[in-house]
């Protein structure tokens, strides 16, 4: 079953008039990887989203909903913290610890919260 993101990538191949294995040789990859990508069983290699930008002259706005669906297919998320400052560490390791057991309110207030952030 396709997922967002793939939904996206048939999407963009379509319209280039790609099939599966054209896409796959452009990104270096087997048939078979580009399928499991598309069907959510293996992650969206980073080094991709370049490629993709590159080999079918994407906009910012897209390559921003393929990293969201990217996100959203994917059942764990890794975060970089190295720069981040003690209160965002402490912010995204208690976000880590409770996340399990948010109940669904409080997931949408946190997220009308980041959204309006990222709106300013």
């Amino acid at each position: 079953m396709l997922t967002s993101l793939g939904k996206i990538l048939r999407g963009i191949r379509m319209s280039e008039g790609d099939i599966l294995r054209d896409m796959a040789k452009k990104l270096g990859v087997s048939s078979a990887f580009l399928s499991a990508v598309e069907n959510g069983k293996k992650k969206l290699p980073e080094s991709w989203i370049p490629k993709l930008k590159e080999l079918y002259s994407l906009s910012t706005e897209q390559i921003s909903e393929i990293k969201d669906a990217a996100m959203e297919s994917s059942d764990t998320i890794s975060l970089n913290i190295r720069n981040a400052s003690t209160e965002s560490r402490q912010l995204a390791v208690s976000f880590a610890r409770k996340f399990d057991s948010l109940d669904d309110e409080t997931a949408r207030k946190i997220f009308h919260i980041l959204q309006k952030h990222t709106e300013d």
